[in-house]
Formats: C-alpha cells, sequence, structure tokens
C-alpha cells in the first residue's frame, strides 16, 4: 500500500501493482537524465508539460527503482499498462504530483461543533 506521505503511489505496470516513489537519489537520476541543474529546474521542467515517451519511460523508471524495484529502463519500455499512453500519462503524473507537493490532500476530521 502506497504512503502518500512520502510521495509513493501505486499503479498497475506490466500485470502488476508496484509502488513508486522519487527518493533523493531518483530525483538525481531525473536531474541527470533530464540535464537540470537542480531539483527546482526539474519541477518546472515538469510544470511546462509536453513530456515524450521517452520521458514517461525515464519517470516511470526512475520511481520504481526509487520504490526499491530492480528494473532497467529498457524494462520499463517493454511493461505495458491498460488504458495505454494515457495511463502512462497518469501515472507519471501521479507520481510528479506526490513528490512536488500536488497529492491529494488527505481528508480532515470535521470541525468540533458549537453546542
Amino acid at each position: 500500500m502506497a504512503n502518500l506521505l512520502r510521495g509513493e503511489i501505486v499503479a498497475e505496470i506490466g500485470g502488476e501493482r508496484r509502488t513508486l516513489c522519487l527518493t533523493l537519489g531518483a530525483l538525481a537520476e531525473l536531474e541527470a537524465a533530464f540535464g537540470a541543474g537542480d531539483v527546482i529546474a526539474l519541477a518546472e521542467r515538469f510544470q511546462r508539460g509536453g513530456l515524450s515517451a521517452r520521458d514517461l519511460q525515464i519517470i516511470i523508471a526512475s520511481g520504481l527503482r526509487g520504490a526499491g524495484a530492480a528494473v532497467t529502463d529498457d524494462e520499463v519500455a517493454a511493461m505495458r499498462v491498460d488504458g495505454g499512453l494515457e495511463t502512462y500519462v497518469r501515472i507519471a503524473a501521479d507520481l510528479i504530483a506526490a513528490t512536488f507537493g500536488g497529492a491529494p490532500q488527505l481528508p480532515r476530521p470535521p470541525a468540533p461543533q458549537d453546542a
């Protein structure tokens, strides 16, 4: 089960439910892959959108490795998902949102009622 407070998400990839997380090491991997000088530049690149299929592959592979999976980019490229491209985009978007603070807010308990 994913822990959104740690930036984890769960997605079905390659016929298995898998956890993804952009750890510090995974973020460093993404900085190098995208030529970003720092995490802020990386976040700004993601905000601009326009991700290629290769970008999606790198983001998903880094997220899987960040969560402990021993997978290569090429292995991830061969994994299928139900829903095709739309699902790959959603997985990457959810992972980026969980990492950079755009994760869905956890429900808050209702405020106490005055009697």
